[in-house]
C-alpha cells in the first residue's frame, strides 16, 4: 500500500531556508510542498519557477489565507516571533504537527509550544539542518556512548580567514589589516595569551551575534546546558585546538563547569576547509593507549591527552530538514522535553530613556540598544510575573515604558506593547 506524500507547509518561504528546503524538497517522494506562506507572494511565484518541480506548491499570503486542514506538518520558518507563534500555536491546536527552525520562537515561546503539542497528541521538534539540532543530535550519540561533555558548541557562522603573506584577515567580505596574527597562529605555552593577542588583532570585526546566542540558548532548553559567561567567550581558535581552548580552567583552558554551551570564531588559513558553521562537543578521554591511537587517526585531542573534540563541521539548512519531518510524523522524539534552564535575556547596552521603541534588525536579527545574555533561570525569576526578566525576542516590537540604566536586564514591566499571547506563553514556559 502506497502512503500518500506528507503534505508541508512553510512559512518564510522566500528565505534561504526556504529555498534550500523546497530544493530538496523536490527529491523526496514521500514529501510534498504545498502552501508556501510569505507576505512576498510575488518572491514565493518566482522561487516556485526557479525551482520548479514543485507541482503543489501555493503562495500563500498570511495566517487568514491558510487552509489547516490540508497540512500534516508545518514548518515554521517566518523567524518572527508573533507571526511565528500564532501560526505554530494554531498549527498544534488543530492537530498538525510542527517543525521549528525559527530559533527566536523557540527561545521565547518553545517550552509552552511543546507542552501543548504534547497535550495535543502531536509533535514538536527543532528543525535539523540549523545548529541547535544538529548539536543536540550530536550530543545525543556522544553521551549515549558514555563520553563526558565538558563543553558543547558551534563556530560563529563566519570564519576568520588569514593570509599570512598579506597580513590581512577577512570575515564576510569585510578585511581588515591584522599581521599580528602571523605570531599567533600556534597555541602558546599560555593558552590565555594566546586567545588575548587574536582577540586583539581582529578586534575591529564584529564576531558576536544576538543569532549564535538565541542557537545556544535553544540548545540549553532541550539539553540543560548552561553559559559559562552570559555573552558567550567567543574565543577565536582553529578547529584542532578546541579540545585545548575548552578544556577546564584548571587544565589551562576556558571553561570553569562541564556541559557549558559557547560560541568560538574559526580562524583559518587561505584554501584550509571551513568549519562552515558546524557544531562540536569537547569531552574527557579515558584511556591514554585509546585516545593516542585515535589522535593518530587524525583525531582532535588536546596536547595534554586529557580531551578530545568531537565536530560535525556543517549544517546545510533545510537540506536536512527532511529528517525532521519523517521523526515528527512517525513519533519520534530525539530530543527531551524542554525546559528553561536558562533565558536569553536582554540587558541594556547604555542608558535607554523611556519611549525607546525596539526592532529586530538585520541578518542575525539584532536588537540595538540591549545585548542578547544567556542567564540562568533563578535570575531571571521573581514573584511577580511583571518583575521576570524579559525573553530577548519578546522585546520585538515592544517600547520602553520607564528609564533603564546601562546594565540593567529589561524585565517584563519595563515593557509596553508586548503581544499578550506571547508574553503569556513565555511566562508559562520560564515558570513551568
Amino acid at each position: 500500500m502506497t502512503r500518500a506524500p506528507i503534505r508541508v507547509a512553510l512559512t518564510g518561504a522566500r528565505g534561504g531556508f526556504g529555498r534550500t528546503f523546497l530544493a530538496q524538497l523536490r527529491t523526496i517522494g514521500r514529501m510534498t510542498a504545498t502552501q508556501l506562506i510569505d507576505p512576498d507572494v510575488d518572491g514565493v511565484r518566482t522561487l516556485i519557477s526557479d525551482l520548479g518541480s514543485l507541482p503543489d506548491a501555493e503562495p500563500i499570503a498570511g495566517h487568514d489565507d491558510v487552509r489547516w486542514d490540508e497540512i500534516d506538518v508545518l514548518v515554521e520558518a517566518s523567524g518572527r516571533v508573533e507571526a511565528g507563534y500564532r501560526y505554530a500555536a494554531e498549527a498544534i491546536s488543530r492537530g498538525i504537527h510542527v517543525v521549528m527552525v525559527s530559533k527566536e520562537i523557540e527561545s521565547v515561546a518553545g517550552v509552552s509550544l511543546a507542552r501543548a503539542a504534547r497535550e495535543q497528541g502531536v509533535g514538536y521538534l527543532p528543525g535539523d539542518g540549523d545548529q541547535p539540532a544538529n548539536l543536540l543530535r550530536l550530543l545525543d550519540w556522544v553521551e549515549r556512548v558514555g563520553l563526558h561533555v565538558v563543553a558543547l558548541g558551534k563556530s560563529g557562522e563566519y570564519d576568520l580567514v588569514f593570509d599570512p603573506a598579506s597580513g590581512i584577515v577577512e570575515q564576510q567580505g569585510e578585511r581588515i589589516d591584522a599581521p599580528a596574527l602571523a605570531d599567533h597562529l600556534l597555541l602558546a605555552d599560555d593558552l590565555a595569551d594566546t586567545l588575548a593577542a587574536r582577540a586583539a588583532a581582529v578586534a575591529p570585526l564584529k564576531r558576536a551575534a544576538a543569532a549564535d546566542s538565541c542557537e545556544m540558548a535553544v540548545v540549553s532548553l532541550y539539553s540543560g546546558a548552561t553559559a559559562d559567561v552570559e555573552r558567550m567567550h567567543y574565543p577565536v581558535a582553529r578547529p584542532s585546538e578546541l579540545a585545548d581552548v575548552y578544556a577546564r580552567r584548571a587544565d589551562g583552558g576556558l571553561v570553569g563547569t562541564d556541559r557549558v554551551v559557547d560560541v568560538f570564531s574559526a580562524l583559518r588559513l587561505p584554501g584550509e576547509a571551513s568549519f562552515a558553521g558546524g557544531v562540536f562537543t569537547v569531552v574527557t578521554t579515558g584511556d591514554d593507549e585509546v585516545w593516542q591511537l585515535l589522535a593518530g587517526k587524525g583525531h582532535v585531542v588536546s596536547r595534554s591527552g586529557r580531551y578530545a573534540c568531537i565536530y560535525w563541521p556543517y549544517h546545510f539548512m533545510g537540506v536536512e530538514t527532511p529528517l525532521t519531518i519523517d521523526a515528527v510524523v512517525e513519533g519520534t522524539t530525539p530530543v527531551s522535553e524542554p525546559r528553561h534552564h536558562t533565558v536569553l535575556a536582554a540587558r541594556a547596552v547604555g542608558a535607554l530613556a523611556a519611549g525607546t521603541t525596539f526592532e529586530v534588525r538585520g541578518h542575525h536579527h539584532e536588537i540595538d540598544g540591549v545585548h542578547p545574555v544567556i542567564i540562568d533561570r533563578a535570575d531571571a525569576l521573581a514573584d511577580d510575573d511583571d518583575a521576570l526578566a524579559a525573553a530577548y525576542y519578546v522585546l520585538s516590537g515592544a517600547r520602553l515604558a520607564r528609564d533603564v540604566a546601562d546594565g540593567e536586564l529589561i524585565r517584563l514591566r519595563d515593557l509596553d506593547g508586548v503581544a499578550a499571547d506571547v508574553r503569556a506563553a513565555f511566562v508559562e514556559g520560564v515558570r513551568l
